[in-house]
């Protein structure tokens, strides 16, 4: 698995890369394809564009960058990196 950083990565650019990969954003959230809020699958916040992360585990899992759902999901899918 390849990993690249998002932080230097245009809004724009992040907004094509989630059409390119089956979601969307309103310009600030990451949306599902019904339009729905992304919310973080360990502190069920709605994804910011600029603080996701874009995990190509399996299917992709897109999270919030803070350290406390980076830590369960390093927990829950350690073997993965």
């Amino acid at each position: 698995m390849e990993l690249m950083s998002l932080k230097g990565v245009s809004a724009d650019s992040k907004i094509q890369l989630l059409k390119e990969i089956g979601y969307s954003s309103d310009g600030e959230i990451v949306l599902d394809l019904n339009g729905d809020k992304v919310l973080d699958r360990y502190l069920e916040i709605p994804i910011k564009i600029e603080n996701m992360v874009i995990i190509p585990f399996g299917s992709i899992t897109i999270l919030d960058d803070n350290e406390l759902s980076l830590s369960k999901f390093m927990e829950e899918f350690g073997d993965v990196f």
